[in-house]
């Protein structure tokens, strides 16, 4: 029997972003920290903190990717879904 992954609070879901980031990209905390900062700035997240079915481990690794590609962008509208 398959159970569906409980979903994470969303300040889990964001710890665990920046976690993923520091791990995947071998950032520093500070600077996976700012990643995820600006990113929460451009609204990116503004959906996960809405729907918790979106903050789930597979989704973090997906945001992390989206977020570490997207690091040097200062535009807002670069944080597609």
């Amino acid at each position: 029997m398959n159970v569906p992954e409980k979903p994470m609070t969303y300040e889990q879901y964001l710890d665990e972003v920046t976690t993923l980031l520091t791990e995947m990209y071998e950032l520093s905390d500070e600077a996976a920290i700012k990643y995820v900062m600006r990113a929460q700035a451009a609204s990116y997240f503004s959906d996960h903190d809405d729907h918790p079915e979106m903050r789930t481990q597979e989704r973090a690794i997906q945001d992390a990717k989206i977020v570490y590609e997207q690091r040097n962008k200062s535009r807002p509208e670069i944080y597609k879904k």
